[in-house]
């Protein structure tokens, strides 16, 4: 099978693909720009809009339901989740959205001698209680996050450990298959968000390049020459129909493109998935075609024992296709290198601090907008969670001898004596968005249960400084002798329960 090859293109007045001499129509300057103003607001919803806009068609089969449904894999995973989850909520609903680069049915095409499969794509799709509002937040899946343990499918457990999100999938997958691999992301995701996950759909590159070659491949005006040859492609820049192996291809690449990066890829999928919704909604499929496209979805699909009828993702899918556009939001979980806290690490993103408000705005169904700032503060969430530039709970008025104590002029050393690996460099990340001047991040010489914060003579009032920016009781504040110029915050095994 040739690679790149380039559709017939009719030329047109209007404007020009970037790189290209190739005239765009005035509908297809008008996506290329509109994908342009989107690439701000990262969709990497390779899994999700793909599968459900596609199944939302699927109403016309109606006739062949029962082998479609056939098509469909269910897994029960619930004795693997046990029983220590975030609680439930009355009627929201999320779902964790899986894109897995497992090799399965792409004969070797991706990659050989693969020991494992990961979460290639993650995502999260949240559902209002009322079904008129969704919200998907995108996963980079070089998220550093705590893994914890997991059922490894043959008796034995995963050791808890921090590592990218996306070897959670891997470490399941490796001895239960997909519903191992969904599992242990789940319990991933619920332990480092406080949502609730109801349900997940997982789909395969084999999957995603059957869909493309049965919608007739997917049409892309590409601003710039693309080649990777890691991801298998070299696509010239102008408009030009992608087959499945171009389009998995061009979905893949990274390491070749823009900055290399997991996010940059982020974007390019976004556009990748702009088009090809707009090939599902442009064409007028009859009801074999349509057929076709719902039987290759279903095929891909492995979905929770729960979601594991036809009827409940019919459903859903046109639950979705309802909406209206003002009421999707799509956003990726706010983020930064984490080579800002570990100079070696080039390759990870750590979360930032608003995370936590974005996630317990979702749990309490709470709107949120595209840069997941809630549009009302969450309960329980105004001084644990502050945003980059927050305002600190106000101290007590100082006496006139005692001048006010900015943030920035107070230095502080953050030390782990919790065990948990990278708490001390996700706390003091909050404190630097919060103006504070972080002087050191390390571990305690002995474990505390408490976490406490130590000044030194003269030093009080930066500690309570300290203390009301994170609402902790002044109580935590202890003294000690040695005449340090800096407060030393010191993270005991209590971090959960006061909102680290």
């Amino acid at each position: 099978m040739s690679r790149g090859r380039t559709g017939v293109v009719r030329r047109r007045s209007g404007d020009r693909a970037e790189g290209s001499g190739i005239p765009l129509s005035r509908r297809e300057a008008g996506s290329l720009r509109r994908a342009r103003r989107r690439s701000r607001v990262t969709r990497k919803c390779l899994v999700g809009v793909l599968v459900l806009v596609v199944l939302g068609g699927a109403g016309v089969a109606y006739g062949l339901y029962a082998r479609l449904s056939g098509n469909l894999t269910a897994a029960d995973i619930d004795s693997s989740l046990g029983d220590d989850r975030p609680a439930a909520q009355s009627s929201a609903m999320n779902i964790a959205l899986i894109g897995s680069d497992s090799r399965e049915g792409t004969n070797g095409a991706y990659g050989q001698g693969l020991t494992s499969a990961q979460s290639d794509t993650l995502m999260v799709l949240h559902l209002s209680a009322d079904r008129k509002r969704a919200t998907v937040v995108s996963v980079p899946r070089d998220s550093w996050v705590s893994i914890p343990a997991c059922d490894l499918g043959d008796g034995r457990t995963s050791k808890p450990e921090t590592f990218k999100i996306n070897k959670a999938f891997a470490t399941g997958s490796a001895g239960g298959g997909v519903a191992g691999g969904a599992a242990c992301t789940i319990k991933t995701l619920e332990h480092n968000t406080g949502l609730r996950i109801d349900h997940f759909a997982e789909v395969n590159f084999g999957g995603f390049k059957d869909m493309v070659n049965t919608l007739g491949g997917v049409r892309m005006c590409l601003p710039e020459a693309v080649k990777d040859v890691k991801a298998g492609i070299s696509l010239p820049a102008g408009c030009q129909v992608l087959d499945g192996d171009d389009a998995l291809g061009y979905a893949r690449a990274r390491y070749s493109v823009g900055d290399g990066s997991d996010l940059g890829r982020i974007s390019r999928q976004q556009t990748m998935l702009a088009a090809l919704a707009a090939s599902v909604s442009d064409k007028k499929f009859d009801a074999v075609s349509m057929y076709k496209i719902a039987d290759a979805a279903t095929k891909s699909l492995t979905v929770d024992a729960k979601l594991g009828k036809l009827s409940e993702i019919l459903s859903l899918a046109k639950t979705l296709q309802s909406l209206p556009k003002d009421d999707l939001t799509f956003l990726t979980v706010p983020n930064y290198p984490r080579e800002l806290d570990v100079p070696s690490d080039k390759a990870n993103v750590v979360w930032k601090p608003e995370a936590k408000n974005l996630f317990a705005a979702l749990a309490q169904d709470i709107p949120v907008d595209e840069h997941g700032k809630p549009v009302r503060a969450p309960a329980g969430t105004e001084t644990t969670a502050p945003t980059p530039s927050p305002t600190p709970t106000p101290t007590p008025t100082p006496t006139k001898s005692e001048p006010a104590v900015k943030a920035s002029d107070v230095e502080v050393s953050v030390l782990n004596a919790a065990g948990a690996t990278g708490k001390a460099a996700f706390v003091a990340s909050r404190l630097r968005n919060g103006d504070f001047t972080v002087v050191r991040v390390g571990n305690a010489s002995a474990p505390l249960t408490r976490t406490v914060i130590e000044h030194g003579p003269g030093g009080k009032e930066q500690a309570r400084k300290v203390a009301d920016f994170f609402g902790l009781d002044h109580s935590r504040l202890r003294s000690k002798s040695e005449a340090a110029s800096e407060v030393t915050l010191l993270i005991g095994s209590d971090y959960r329960n006061i909102g680290f």
